[in-house]
């Protein structure tokens, strides 16, 4: 019953954010969240316990691996739905607005459209959090590209269209080549005696996996889960599958861009960490774990790239998401201690990406510019945002006390453990670069004085200050005390991928 209302609860909340009628949809939002992320802590805690729980007949069976972005959607969802209140509230002050980049006149889309696919957006998360069907969590993939175009687009402007087809091709490109290596799974399995027609794919295919062992199979268990990291990685931001990213997140309402990058990158990172599990079953974890390296370099590399001299501050936050991406993929990669260290990081990382998205919407609604070069003195004109943007900044970049810190430390421990030093020297490497390029534009926002044009009378409202606050707090938290209950959890799901 749990499981099911969690999937539906949200599901049943966006098909009535379309009744017709001036009825208070907004208020619902954050109780919607509210009762999505009771309902996850309860999972959470069914999981630990170690009760075997499932809905839908074995199709919705979360594990801890699958819980912790589950509980991390949930928690970005309550935190996006209250910041949601606010910032619809000021959008409904101006019916037709200007496009700050090009000029253009715009409408927003229909606000009930927005909150309805808001909550299918949080529904189609879960299916994929919860399942261990890979074909529902293929299925449920696509469906968060189908839900979260039209929130990409709720600014209708040239922009923000450029940006929602562009993510509409490239990822709905790499869910075919994802179905792709699905079906080359089960073309490697074909002729096993494991029973694969149950909803537990994961298990049946974990099993088989070890009994084709030194088979010719494992060429067809190769070739499938290079397509999955391609496929879902095109969906994660793994260079250079990311060109959507920079422009989606950019355009996106920041509230958007926050679930965006700290809860459906994860999504298709457990798609691919579903193979992963396969390929570790089946011995091949070298193979795959090389692979998730190569792209984790390559991904922190390319972020290290674009984001020195970035001055557009939501894409400086975008290409942020790609290079901690690359750090996860790379920290599963190497396995071992640096396996803990990766799933602290997913977790510190959504926290706070989420965290400078909505502080980021702040600004923007302040200065009406996404230039760090016309954003100054944010500590005087702003002083709580400024404040959140200077720790959020601090945190990104793995500054003590923060939780990335912990986990970025940890990472590089289970490197040198795993004795690949030019991959560690990689990897201090890019995260100097763009500890560097970041720091300039923020530091450049946060000092000075506040420019001339820019109105006196502000006041900061609680529903856009307190969300960002609150995942901040987290994430400091993090950086001090891992909790038992949590540290628990980070360690049976790195238990399932091999540490």
């Amino acid at each position: 019953m749990m499981l099911t209302l969690l999937l539906f609860v949200p599901l049943v909340a966006g098909v009535a954010m379309f009744i017709p009628g001036a009825w208070p949809r907004r208020p619902l939002l954050p109780v919607v969240a509210l009762i999505h992320t009771i309902l996850s802590g309860m999972t959470l805690s069914a999981v630990r316990s170690g009760e075997k729980i499932s809905a839908l007949g074995g199709m919705l069976q979360p594990d801890a691996l699958g819980v912790i972005f589950l509980m991390l959607a949930s928690i970005l969802f309550l935190a996006a739905s209250v910041y949601a209140v606010g910032y619809l509230r000021e959008e409904e002050k101006h019916h037709v607005k200007r496009d700050i980049q090009k000029g253009q006149l715009f409408t927003n889309a229909p606000e009930a459209r927005f909150l309805s696919c808001l909550c299918f957006f949080v529904a189609a998360m879960t299916l994929v959090t919860t399942t261990p069907n890979l074909g529902a969590l293929w299925v449920g993939i696509e469906l968060t590209t189908l839900a979260s175009a039209p929130l990409i687009y709720f600014h209708r402007h040239q922009s923000s269209m450029e940006a929602t087809w562009k993510y509409l091709m490239i990822c709905s490109v790499g869910i075919a080549l994802a179905l792709l290596g699905n079906i080359l799974m089960s073309v490697a399995f074909f002729q096993s005696d494991v029973d694969l027609h149950g909803m537990d794919q994961l298990s049946a295919f974990m099993a088989a996996a070890q009994s084709v062992k030194g088979t010719d199979s494992t060429i067809w268990l190769k070739a499938a889960f290079i397509f999955l990291l391609v496929g879902y990685g095109t969906k994660m931001g793994l260079a250079p599958l990311h060109t959507w990213l920079p422009d989606a997140h950019s355009q996106a309402p920041s509230m958007v861009s926050g679930m965006l990058s700290g809860a459906l990158l994860n999504c298709a990172l457990l798609g691919i960490l579903r193979g992963h599990q396969i390929m570790i079953a089946g011995g091949l974890s070298q193979f795959s774990g090389d692979l998730l390296v190569f792209f984790g370099l390559l991904s922190m590399a390319t972020a290290a790239v674009f984001i020195v001299g970035q001055g557009h501050y939501k894409r400086l936050l975008a290409y942020s998401s790609v290079e901690h991406m690359g750090i996860l993929a790379l920290a599963i990669g190497v396995g071992g201690t640096a396996l803990f260290g990766g799933m602290l990081h997913a977790v510190c990382h959504s926290l706070t990406k989420c965290m400078l998205f909505l502080v980021a919407g702040n600004i923007l609604t302040r200065y009406h510019s996404l230039s760090s070069y016309d954003v100054r003195g944010l500590r005087e004109d702003m002083p709580l945002s400024g404040a959140l943007w200077t720790a959020g900044f601090l945190a990104i970049v793995g500054s003590p006390p923060f939780g990335l810190f912990v986990s970025e430390f940890t990472i590089l421990k289970g490197i040198f453990a795993s004795g690949r030093i030019f991959v560690a020297l990689g990897y201090l490497a890019a995260l100097a670069i763009i500890f560097v390029g970041m720091s300039v534009p923020v530091l450049r926002m946060v000092q000075g004085r506040p420019p001339r044009d820019v109105p006196k009378e502000y006041s900061e409202s609680l529903y856009t200050v307190l969300p960002p606050a609150v995942l901040c707090l987290m994430v400091l938290g993090l950086g001090f005390c891992v909790p038992d209950w949590l540290a628990d959890t980070l360690n049976r799901a790195a238990a399932l991928l091999g540490a």
